[in-house]
């Protein structure tokens, strides 16, 4: 079994990473993640070189991947370790860089070892070593994995991993037939706010449309570039995405997008961008060049859980943070990553510090699920 590193996604080719991404998730998907790279989104010059680890068998053949970057800072993963590093530099050591398993910009939990079911165990035990022999070798800071989903622990944790817990809320779909039938669940203040937010968007003359598929086209993700350069402006200054990772995913994963849109006089003037797979929809990006009340809500949460009902599928995940979607049935739930830090001292000082936050988050967890849960029978 041989290991190595490879810089650019294109030299593993769609059919050897997709054929391992075997749950078919979108943001592990070759095509999500070569978009990122040909379009300049993720490079060097933006803070993330691609450092992909490929597991090869001894007939050559690929068995094992691991999306891989090496980060000259901590924006755009949604793991907060400023304060690890702010503490690692007065120390005198250098945090950055460091080596970092996520999906740029996109905080959400899925795989990031992929592999045939057969050859979990071994997959991530090479990888994971392999991972903490890079940073012990070039003298890194930490090496870390983000948004993991899988029942690794007993891998990770026995080599020394760290695990961090997270919070994110999600909404889940208890087989519901419609959005009524899912506020019929709901306490009655809940129930009356949701209708009131709806109907006032509704009275303002907008009109809201998912498009998908072949019907995405130039136009509509220039309109929402737009808006998604202003979000960013107003929110952090500085824009990860370039416009020609749109087009990218639009020609290669148009079937996996939905892109909800919001008309007023038959101009767009908003839009939300979500991506699916057979069970979960994952808000991503949003924008809008009016300010109206509730729209944000309507385009991100409520039209969300629309679909997802007309589609059957399980669960909406809407994107980090937010204690205002609790109110409108998004519950909390645990999201987890794993830190490897060869810094004993440094190690000590972070494992007490996480300790501390997972039970800060499992309280905050425990409190939204039962005392500020928004349904009348808890879900």
């Amino acid at each position: 079994m041989n290991l190595d590193i490879i810089s650019n996604i294109s030299k593993i080719g769609s059919e050897a990473w997709n054929d391992l991404n075997i749950n078919d998730h979108p943001f592990t998907n070759y095509d999500f993640l070569y978009a990122l790279e040909e379009s300049k989104s993720v490079c060097s010059e933006t803070g993330w070189l691609p450092q992909h680890v490929i597991v090869k068998d001894i007939d050559n053949k690929i068995i094992g991947i691991l999306p891989n970057y090496l980060k000259s800072h901590s924006y755009g993963e949604y793991v907060f370790d400023h304060s690890w590093a702010n503490a690692y530099q007065k120390a005198g050591g250098s945090y950055y860089p460091k080596l970092i398993s996520a999906i740029p910009f996109t905080p959400v939990k899925g795989p990031r070892f992929l592999y045939k079911q057969s050859k979990k165990e071994i997959i991530v035990q090479n990888i994971s070593q392999f991972m903490m022999d890079l940073t012990d070798k070039n003298n890194l800071s930490s090496a870390h994995i983000n948004f993991l989903d899988e029942n690794t622990d007993h891998i990770l944790e026995k080599k020394g991993w760290l695990k961090r817990v997270g919070l994110q809320f999600h909404w889940e779909n208890k087989g519901y037939s419609s959005f009524e039938d899912f506020l019929a669940e709901l306490k009655s203040s809940k129930r009356k706010m949701i209708k009131k937010e709806r109907d006032y968007i509704k009275k303002t003359g907008i009109v809201i449309n998912r498009i998908t598929g072949n019907d995405l086209n130039s136009t509509i993700w220039d309109q929402f570039y737009k808006f998604y350069l202003d979000t960013i402006d107003k929110k952090w200054g500085s824009a990860y995405l370039t416009r020609d990772f749109f087009s990218s995913i639009s020609d290669k994963l148009n079937k996996k997008i939905v892109l909800i849109i919001a008309k007023k006089d038959n101009q767009i003037v908003a839009g939300a961008l979500n991506f699916t797979d057979k069970n979960c929809l994952y808000g991503r990006n949003w924008g809008s060049k009016i300010d109206v009340p509730f729209l944000h809500f309507e385009m991100c949460y409520y039209q969300a859980i629309d679909y997802a009902i007309d589609q059957k599928l399980k669960v909406v995940e809407a994107g980090a943070q937010g204690h205002h979607k609790i109110k409108r049935g998004y519950l909390a739930k645990p999201t987890f990553s794993y830190h490897y830090l060869p810094n004993s001292s440094f190690r000590n000082a972070v494992s007490a510090f996480i300790n501390d936050e997972k039970r800060h988050i499992q309280e905050n967890i425990d409190y939204v699920n039962n005392h500020d849960n928004p349904f009348k029978f808890k879900n």
